[in-house]
């Protein structure tokens, strides 16, 4: 068995001779390719050609200006989201009503396209008995092939919804989809009038209930103002306060006309009291006496003059005129100094009216003070009264609205047809040309695959390796492996691999390279390894005789220890790192404990483990702090390895490799680690393993 692998690794694929099969045969695959061409469509032929037609529905409020209620807002956001009200509208499209209402007006039941059920047994049976299917089965039938043939869906992130209708006639396809379309705006009028109306009738209610108590909140209002005498005057003045006004205002004219008065009076008593002349003085001017003396004084003083002219100074005549003048004069002081008391009087008349008005006044200010105080209640009764009313009058509005809606039938419905359906030119089904095109290139496929798999099973593309060659490569791959070890090692390590390769055998791994099971348990013991990434070559068993002696040394040891199954895919009964990984557990449900110092994470109960995840790194990084040691288990070393889950993470890499594990697969496996980030810490081989555990 040995032999045969060994034979077989030497063996290579020769590509020219893989290609040279396919060409020797490329007659007879153009062939098969044609001929299956020709059956295909020969079958496309005779498949009923299917054809789509669509309508196009917008969906947004239609009312504007001249059809919105009165009391309505000019615009308005609606409490239910986009997504909500699109999704909403679909299902209402596709609702059995409606879609029983679209089959009566086109008279679908006797369309045997929509008829068909599809093959059953039992209505084949019945139908060779003569016994059609039942209505209900037929109006089932035809419900399902419609809904079978219709799709709805929203134009992207739009108001706009479509509905595709297909069918082997094209006129057909167009009606449908067209009355689809119509009746889900008929529908919808329908209930908004529907709903119209039942708000008419609420409205009404509520308009009953509101008028008893309109009227008794307003009669209310008016019974306090008559029983507290709160009454306006013209506008909006109370009647109080409107008296203190006109009381005020009495009281400053009252004040003046008396300081006036005295003002006057106090004039002429001085002019008098000084000798001085009164003609300047209108009280003066105005009275009839002094008026009469004063024009008598001057005549006498005309007299005087005129006398003196001709008589002396001591004369009877010029005496008795300078006599006459001077009680001329007197007796118009007199008359001025009653003037003079009038005035007084009627600065006594005005401070007696003042007084009275400032009594009236108070009187006011106190009636003021009252009808302030009770203007509080009555300002809240008018409060209430003109809530009740204006809430009355928003009714009766909206009921007005309401009412002319119903009876005209104006309510308008939330979608319209944007877009009719037009019978469809080319038909939708089958795609004729995708179809031959995907047919020709699976035969293709299928032909080539099945001769290179029958050239590579009868061994005729596969030639021994020649020696120029795989000394190359194998050389190169060992460079690799080997890049860690001294000059010295590297020249030993160097011949080995010539020799080995000149005699067609596998070398054996250097000392550099391999570490035995006990120096890696030592190491765990003494805590100088905290994480340990263990990645196999060989099987699953030497994975487990690994983490089985590190545990029991740590475990002695006194460390405690935490097991997590990263590689296996071995389904479980427990929650696991799997779930984690999936967000469908918390770390905390993943762990199980297997005794004081010891747990472990088992692989769950998903069967793959989601790669992207960074919940893994995080658990091995908390279970770092935790635990002494933590052992994950990598599985086999490649591309399904779970190696890349827990990169950057702090840890050492221990790659485990079987007995016959060849030293370039070692190379490969260290550079593949390599490139994830890694470093290969210690290699670990299965003779060692065995040795350890026997």
């Amino acid at each position: 068995m040995s032999s045969d692998s060994e034979r077989a690794e030497d063996m290579r694929m020769d590509v020219g001779a893989l290609v040279a099969a396919v060409l020797s045969r490329g007659i007879r695959i153009i062939l098969v390719t044609g001929l299956l061409l020709m059956a295909t469509a020969a079958v496309l032929l005779f498949i009923p050609k299917t054809y789509e037609s669509s309508a196009s529905l917008l969906v947004e409020a239609r009312d504007n200006i001249y059809t919105r209620a009165a009391t309505a807002a000019p615009s308005s956001s609606s409490a239910v989201s986009t997504e909500a009200l699109m999704s909403s509208q679909i299902e209402l499209i596709k609702a059995r009503d409606l879609l029983l209402d679209v089959i009566d007006q086109e008279n679908l039941r006797s369309v045997p396209e929509f008829t068909n059920g599809g093959f059953s047994p039992i209505g084949f049976i019945m139908r060779l008995l003569g016994r059609p299917p039942a209505a209900g089965n037929v109006e089932e039938a035809v419900l399902a092939n419609l809904a079978d043939r219709m799709t709805v869906i929203r134009e992207r992130d739009s108001a706009v919804i479509s509905i595709f209708v297909r069918s082997t006639d094209p006129k057909l396809a167009a009606r449908i989809a067209n009355a689809v379309a119509a009746a889900h705006v008929k529908r919808r009028a329908a209930q908004s009038l529907t709903d119209t109306a039942d708000a008419t009738v609420w409205l009404q209610t509520e308009i009953d209930k509101l008028r008893p108590k309109v009227s008794a909140a307003e009669t209310a209002v008016a019974n306090y103002k008559v029983d507290n005498d709160l009454f306006l005057s013209s506008g909006t003045v109370p009647l109080s306060d409107q008296q203190l006004s006109v009381v005020s205002t009495q009281i400053a004219e009252a004040q003046q006309r008396k300081n006036n008065a005295q003002s006057r009076s106090k004039l002429i008593r001085g002019l008098v009291a000084g000798g001085q002349s009164l003609d300047g003085v209108n009280d003066v001017r105005n009275s009839m006496v002094i008026q009469s003396l004063l024009q008598t004084r001057a005549n006498l003083q005309g007299d005087l003059a005129q006398k003196s002219t001709t008589l002396l100074a001591n004369h009877p005549t010029i005496k008795a005129l300078k006599a006459q003048i001077a009680e001329l004069g007197r007796q118009i002081a007199n008359e001025a100094g009653r003037v003079a008391d009038s005035l007084e009087a009627e600065a006594k008349v005005e401070a007696d009216l003042e007084q009275r008005l400032r009594d009236d006044l108070t009187r006011a200010k106190l009636i003021a003070g009252d009808a302030t105080k009770g203007g509080v209640t009555l300002d809240s009764l008018e409060r209430e009264a003109k809530a009740q009313r204006d809430l009355l009058e928003n009714y009766l509005a909206k009921y007005s609205d309401a009412l002319s809606r119903t009876a005209s039938n104006s309510a308008l419905p939330d979608v319209r047809i944007i877009s009719e359906a037009a019978p469809a030119v080319d038909p939708a089904s089958p795609k004729i040309p995708l179809i031959l095109g995907a047919v020709g290139f699976v035969a293709l496929v299928l032909q080539v695959g099945v001769v290179l798999f029958g050239e590579l099973m009868s061994g005729r593309a596969l030639v021994a390796r020649t020696s120029t060659t795989t000394e190359a490569e194998y050389e190169a791959e060992q460079a690799e492996a080997a890049a860690d070890m001294d000059i010295a090692e590297q020249a030993e390590f160097d011949d080995e691999l010539e020799t080995a390769v000149e005699q067609g055998i596998a070398a054996p791994l250097p000392d550099m390279l391999v570490d035995d099971l006990a120096g890696l348990s030592a190491a765990v013991s003494a805590h100088e390894l905290r994480t340990v990434l263990l990645a196999t070559l060989g099987g699953a068993g030497d994975t487990l005789a690994v983490i089985d002696r590190l545990l029991e040394d740590a475990l002695m040891a006194g460390l405690s220890a935490v097991v997590v199954d990263a590689g296996s895919g071995e389904v479980s009964g427990a929650v696991g790192l799997t779930e984690l990984a999936a967000e469908e557990a918390d770390y905390g449900d993943v762990m199980q404990r297997a005794g004081e110092s010891l747990a472990e994470v088992p692989w769950g109960r998903l069967e793959t483990l989601d790669r992207r995840s960074t919940r893994p790194l995080t658990l091995i990084a908390a279970l770092a702090d935790i635990y002494h040691l933590v052992i994950v288990d990598t599985g086999h070393a490649g591309v399904a390895s779970s190696l890349p889950l827990f990169a950057g993470a702090k840890a050492t890499v221990v790659l485990v490799t079987g007995a016959a594990t060849h030293p370039v697969a070692v190379g490969a496996a260290r550079r593949d680690i390599s490139a994830l980030g890694f470093e290969v810490g210690r290699v670990v081989s299965l003779p060692a393993i065995r040795a350890d555990v026997a």
